[in-house]
């Protein structure tokens, strides 16, 4: 496994241990008149990986879009590294180290791969700098190297998904927020993806992952939050849900 993985420039010096990262505090979030999350807290410590998993509509996306800032909250705090960021635009919580991959990666399809990791960097000033950074998202994905001038639209699924990561990770973050990484990919390219996430974990970058497939999320989270339509219902160690089936078959049917 490589060794060369974008580093969150926010993160030079050591962790702490016990360092809670980012604290949602009662948060709720309403579509127009409809609730989508009513009263969501929950805690990442920095270093973790930490997956929220539920059925489907149960709230883990509005979560991560919250965070995010694409979506603004009716009340509750999310305080990161000590401060509260509810409400910040999307572009100055990139700017505080959170980037997100979102769910069906919404990469530009008549943008080549190049142009794609460029505009993940678009805080940056320097075209060197931006350079590189693309060329640590080519030394793990040599696939998206191979493609460098091919258009978004005309890659596969995996690749596409490839291209996602890496465009989250051009701002080198400190924080990734992760929306659904294995949807429509195979067994194959999935394994392949939750490989990358446990590498950018193990160099420094705290993860919050949104997974549908629940032996995924396991595989690489040290926690996990289980949802209920718009509701934290179970936090517990993966390695504990994994050994609670009763859990799992009352909220996720699995």
């Amino acid at each position: 496994m490589s060794n060369a993985v974008m580093k969150p420039e926010a993160q030079t010096a050591a962790t702490a241990p016990d360092e809670v990262l980012l604290e949602l505090r009662d948060l709720h979030v309403s579509y127009g008149k409809t609730a989508a999350l009513h009263g969501v807290s929950l805690s990442v410590r920095a270093g973790e990986v930490v997956a929220l998993i539920g059925a489907n509509g149960a709230g883990k996306s509005t979560t991560l879009r919250t965070i995010s800032g694409l979506l603004k909250p009716t009340r509750g705090e999310i305080v990161y590294q000590g401060r509260s960021i509810a409400g910040l635009a999307a572009d100055r919580v990139v700017a505080q180290g959170i980037a997100q991959s979102p769910e069906e990666r919404h990469v530009w399809p008549t943008m080549t791969v190049y142009e794609n990791l460029s505009m993940g960097a678009y805080l940056c000033k320097s075209s060197t700098e931006v350079d590189r950074r693309v060329g640590m998202v080519y030394h793990r994905f040599p696939r998206l190297k191979e493609r460098h001038r091919q258009l978004a639209g005309t890659l596969s699924g995996g690749e596409q998904q490839m291209l996602a990561i890496g465009r989250a990770l051009m701002s080198e973050p400190r924080l990734l927020l992760l929306d659904e990484p294995s949807l429509g990919l195979s067994p194959r390219m999935a394994e392949e993806v939750f490989e990358f996430v446990r590498e950018i974990n193990e160099h420094g970058v705290t993860v919050v992952l949104v997974e549908q497939n629940v032996h995924n999320a396991l595989s690489v989270a040290s926690r996990v939050y289980v949802y209920e339509t718009g509701r934290v219902v179970a936090a517990r160690d993966a390695a504990g849900l994994a050994d609670d089936p009763e859990l799992l078959s009352a909220y996720l049917g699995a």
